[in-house]
Formats: C-alpha cells, structure tokens, sequence
C-alpha cells in the first residue's frame, strides 16, 4: 500500500505565480483538502484556511451565520481553553484574525518564524486545531433571546455581532449599498447582506451553528494557503499530519443560478438622519472565472472612476461648472456567480436631479466610443501596478491565491488575468461594457436628509 508521501505527491501542481522566484505548489489530499505552499523570501509567514461558504449559502432563516460561526471559531477546542490561540500567537508578534464574504470565510495567521521554525510550527498546530475541532460553547454564543423584547443575562458574542450589525446601520454608505445590493439581485443569495440581522443572530441556536460547520467546513471545501521562505516538504508534512480530517464526510456544494439583469432601471430611495445625499449605481457583472469580461469592466473602472484622474472625478469634481459631488469614484467586485461594477457619490441632496443625470451621462460617455489609446494604455499600466502590489508580503500573496483557489476554483487564472490584460484591445472593452453596462440594466440607491 502506498505511503500517505507518495499519494500526496501523484496529487501534485505546480504553477508558476506572477512576480514569485518559484511555482507555486497545489497538492490535492486524499481527503479533498488543498494545501498551497508559495515561496517568498524573508522572516515572515502566513497561513490561512480559505472556506467555500459565506452568505451565498444562507437563507433568510440563517442569514449571518457564516460571520456568527467566523467569531466562535476562536472560542477554544478540546485542546485550548477560548482565547488561548490568540494569546499564544500574539506573543509571538504575530497578526492574527478571519472575514467573511459573500463566497467565503478565511481564517489566517500572520509571524515571524522564530528559532528553529518555533513559532511556524505552533502556528500551524494552533491552526488546524480551531479549523477541525471548534467547540462553539454555549457559554460564549451567551443565551438565545428575543431581540427587542427580552434581553440576555450576559454579555456574550451574540451581542458583539449585534453590536457590530448596529454600527454598520449607522453607516450611510453601508446602507446604500444594502439597498442597493438587494434590489440588483431577484433571487440569488446574493441579495443579502452577509453580517446578517440582529433578530437572527440573538435568536440562532447553538446547534443550528454546529450543524452548519459540520455541513460546509469539510475537506472538500477547505484550502490551506502557507507563504513563506520554509522546506516545502517539512511544511507540506506538518500541515498535511496536522489536518487530519479522519473520517469527515465532504459536502458538495450545490452551484447556484445566477440572476439575470432588470430589463428597466430599478430606484430605490432611502431617508437617513444626514446632511448630505449618497448615490450608488449597479449593475450585475461577469462570473469571477470570466476573466476577459473582468478585465474588460476593471479597464472600465480604472478610466471612469479609480483615482483622481479618473473621468468622474475630474469632470464632476475637479473641472465641474456646478459644485454638486463632494465625491465620486467607481469599483469592481468579483462573485463566483457574478460580480458587481459599482458607482458611489455623495453630493448635494438638493441637486438630486442633475447628480443622476450627470452620472448617466457620464456611464453613455463611456458606452458611445472607443476608450483612447493613452486611457487604455494608463487603465493597464495601473491594473498591472496593482496587481503587482499583491506579491509583495506573505499577507497579500496568501489573500489572492486564496481567493483564485476558493472562488475560481484554480490558480492558473492568477497568471492569466495579466496576460488578457496585456493582449485585450479596445474595441473589446467596449463591447464587453455594452454588455454589461445598459442603462436599462441599471440599479440605483439614493440616501437623502430625513
């Protein structure tokens, strides 16, 4: 019978990364489980597990578990009493923490190796103890209890997200886009916001939060990212001992319909206790492994709203006849299941009329032509500048290899997306954007004064 080594190694890639001295290397457990190991000279490290689940597979009965379970994964195993991961781990230096997201939530730790790989070491055992053995103890999810009506005897970390859920209400921008986002989706997960609702996340018991661990937390759906200057085979041995799944089952994930777009312009308006107004704009993008129609949008946003050269900013802003944005700037998402291209303002409520059709005109401006050939050449320039910001410490390289193995599903595309950007003209730009970026396609939220 084969050796666990030689198994791991017949489930073997390598790939070569951009701006990395060494492929990175992709090993496939016999359990499903990835571990990616990159190489990246200097003292630091940086291990994180990335996990196929966030709010796209909540409903509206547990919307917010994803980032409820991301807090009491921290709150001790058999192994270690709550609080002791962190306490360990920050004596040694290092940075530790996790997010949630719409497609995933990643636990990760970032030190310095310290004599002899010491801290590495513990790190990783600390690790995968909280990511396969997580008590969630009733003690610190605190008492279920009606939000609103009743209140808990203890302060426990039901009422930390709670707490969290509330200061994000009181963002504008936070609100905006919750509007907004909700109205661009008919359907899809998508549409809800991932922290959740305070009535859910008081009421949720401790057994709903374990079973849904237990469903999407296997093998099957975890990722292992180790950056770092280290022996790849003595890592590759530590992590692959230490996740030891023993006879956890995987769970295969049902692949969701996208939402197709409106065919008319959706509005949505809100009134807030503010002196200013807020503006989004949306519209439902290209799934995250359509990587000519990303990079066409990410062209897009780099010449109409990223920065302050940008088209937005210096025709509303810098060079505008009227002062009505005090800000205005233009982004882009990426979802497995299809991203967002996202326009945010603020501006002068009184002028609510004229900021929409400003930006209207600004997104038919950016439809009529061809973008020129010095605003092609400056939006790739940026995007491969900023692409190369993300090889530059253990922390940025682990977080866009997690991502491309997580939500894309493979790393290749990582190399890929420069080599489209390199090669995309135009002409293509252009067509993609009018795919994408019909008016009639367009979803819009405004905050305005009470």
């Amino acid at each position: 019978m084969e050796s666990w080594y030689i198994m791991i190694y017949k489930n073997k890639e390598e790939i070569t990364y951009p701006y990395l001295t060494k492929p990175v290397e992709v090993y496939t457990m016999p359990s499903g489980h990835k571990i990616v190991l990159a190489h990246k000279e200097g003292g630091l490290v940086n291990i994180s597990t990335w996990v196929k689940t966030g709010s796209v597979n909540e409903d509206d009965n547990i919307n917010g578990i994803s980032h409820f379970l991301e807090h009491l994964m921290f709150k001790g195993t058999h192994k270690h009493k709550a609080g002791e991961f962190d306490k360990t781990l920050e004596a040694y230096g290092a940075i530790v923490n996790a997010a949630t997201w719409k497609d995933y939530t990643f636990y990760y730790v970032t030190l310095p190796k310290g004599p002899n790989n010491k801290y590495f070491n513990e790190a990783i055992e600390l690790h995968a103890d909280m990511m396969l053995d997580p008590l969630l103890p009733e003690d610190e999810l605190g008492e279920p209890f009606e939000f609103g009506k009743t209140e808990p005897s203890q302060k426990r970390e039901r009422l930390v997200v709670i707490e969290e859920i509330r200061m994000r209400k009181d963002q504008p921008f936070t609100r905006v886009y919750n509007a907004l986002n909700n109205a661009m989706y008919t359907k899809h997960p998508y549409k809800r916001d991932v922290i959740g609702t305070p009535e859910i996340i008081a009421s949720i018991p401790q057994s709903v939060v374990m079973d849904y661990y237990k469903k999407f937390y296997t093998p099957n759906n975890m990722t292992t990212v180790v950056v770092g200057e280290f022996d790849s085979e003595k890592v590759l041995e530590k992590v692959a001992r230490e996740f030891d799944f023993k006879d956890r089952l995987n769970y295969v994930i049902a692949e969701k319909e996208p939402d197709i777009p409106h065919k008319s312009m959706q509005y949505v308006e809100l009134k807030g206790q503010l002196n200013t107004g807020f503006m989004m704009f949306g519209y439902l993008g290209p799934k995250a492994d359509d990587l000519k129609s990303v990079v066409a949008l990410d062209i897009v946003n780099m010449v109409l709203g990223d920065g302050v050269s940008s088209r937005l900013y210096q025709r509303l802003i810098e060079n505008a006849e009227e002062k009505i944005f005090n800000h205005v700037s233009s982004d882009c998402y990426q979802f497995r299941d299809g991203g967002n291209f996202l326009i945010d303002a603020n501006f002068d409520p009184n002028k609510k009329e004229k900021a929409l059709t400003l930006l209207k005109g600004e997104l038919e401006n950016i439809l009529k032509e061809e973008i020129s050939s010095e605003e092609l050449t400056k939006a790739k320039k940026k995007l491969k500048v900023a692409y190369a910001s993300t090889s530059e410490t253990v922390s940025d390289i682990a977080d866009n290899i997690g991502f491309y193995m997580t939500v894309l599903g493979d790393l290749k595309p990582a190399s890929e997306y420069l080599d489209i950007t390199e090669k995309i003209t135009a002409q293509e730009v252009l067509n993609i954007a009018r795919n994408y970026l019909d008016l009639n396609k367009l979803t819009v939220s405004v905050m305005l004064p009470e």
